[in-house]
């Protein structure tokens, strides 16, 4: 499915001064304006540009252990940019994030097939996800919160039930940024797993790989994988694999093990049933600045991708990706959970609410 065609943007006369239109490659998709809106408190904090293009997270500034001010999301130049996107960069994914093997799924004895995407699989909710459509601004109090929704129909890429969801970014205090995920389904049972998809590099978006950036995870197994990156249903433990990050250590130390580098659910340290946040990772660029991000969330897996794909990739502001120069952290489901009846449920039927939580909170020494 094509994603939105150019159109001009007028600049409406209510958007004040703190709401930033992109103007070069604007576009309107599914009848709304793209808009940048920011969100900052003060000088010398932490201060995020968002789109409500595929509620995207554009760009994202923190003080290092000098006080200067770096972009440690990396992301594209324009919106036409982020329409072409085949790497996610910052936007929430879904209705289902990760992959559902086969591009299929039963549901209460019914069969429902989806766009195939990914080798067969479907992949962040299909060929036109909610990353690639134009939310609605509900709110917006720039040194507060911006909260954004958008109404996702009865078989939207094949997924069941009219569902509304609705994103909402925070700022607290100095320097914590918060992401709160609400989807309500209307009329019938239907899976859902949202996550955002940025790409964090803690010296800077431009700055070249993260593999001697830090990771601890507070995750002691992960869910492997098959040659598609479909989970075999098994969940084992990570002490003594490569995938041990139980202890704090670069990225990249035993990245000879894993020539391919890091693309894997990793199940977070925590009970399931409470839903409270728990500590997912920590992840620290000592050399140049001295930053560390501390991440909690309420979700059961945190997929660990280490931007393998990337590949000279024209980011903003001139620079170019390559392999390694992001890392996400999606928190999440398990990956493929509505067919793995032994993974905890996505499923999320009328009269209740899905409830996706995640703070970030920076610091720098």
């Amino acid at each position: 499915m094509s994603k939105s065609r150019n159109i001009p943007i007028p600049i409406p006369a209510s958007l004040t001064a703190a709401v930033l239109l992109l103007l070069v490659g604007a576009a309107v998709g599914n009848g709304g304006e793209i808009g940048v809106y920011e969100l900052k408190k003060g000088d010398g904090e932490v201060a995020v540009r968002i789109s409500n293009y595929g509620a995207t997270v554009l760009s994202l500034h923190v003080p290092d252990r000098h006080g200067k001010l770096d972009d440690i999301v990396l992301g594209f130049q324009s919106i036409d940019d982020y329409k072409n996107d085949t790497a996610y960069f910052g936007s929430i994914v879904g209705r289902v994030a990760n992959r559902i093997s086969g591009a299929k799924f039963n549901l209460s004895g019914q069969v429902y097939h989806l766009p195939p995407n990914d080798h067969g699989n479907t992949l962040h909710g299909g060929t036109q996800g909610f990353s690639d459509v134009v939310w609605k601004v509900r709110e917006f109090v720039q040194n507060s919160h911006l909260s954004l929704t958008y109404d996702s129909h009865d078989g939207e890429q094949g997924f069941p039930g009219k569902l509304t969801v609705t994103v909402t970014y925070f700022l607290i205090g100095r320097r914590t940024f918060a992401i709160r995920m609400e989807a309500t389904p209307h009329n019938k049972p239907t899976p859902v797993n949202l996550a955002t998809h940025t790409y964090w590099n803690l010296a800077g978006h431009g700055s070249g790989d993260v593999l001697s950036h830090t990771l601890h995870l507070h995750a002691a197994a992960v869910t492997p994988v098959d040659a598609a990156l479909i989970p075999t249903g098994r969940v084992v433990p990570v002490q003594g694999t490569p995938y041990d990050f139980l202890q704090p250590r670069p990225i990249g130390s035993r990245l000879a093990a894993l020539p391919g580098g890091y693309d894997i659910n990793y199940v977070v340290d925590r009970s399931a049933a409470a839903g409270h946040l728990a500590k997912v990772a920590t992840v620290r660029e000592a050399a140049k600045t001295g930053r560390k991000m501390e991440m909690w969330s309420n979700q059961v897996g945190v997929q660990v991708y280490t931007s393998n794909m990337l590949n000279r990739t024209a980011g903003k502001g001139g620079a170019v990706y390559g392999v390694h120069a992001g890392l996400c952290l999606e928190t999440q489901g398990f990956p493929d959970a509505v067919n793995r009846p032994n993974f905890p449920s996505q499923v999320v039927r009328p009269g209740e609410k899905y409830l996706h939580v995640v703070v970030y909170r920076f610091t720098a020494a």
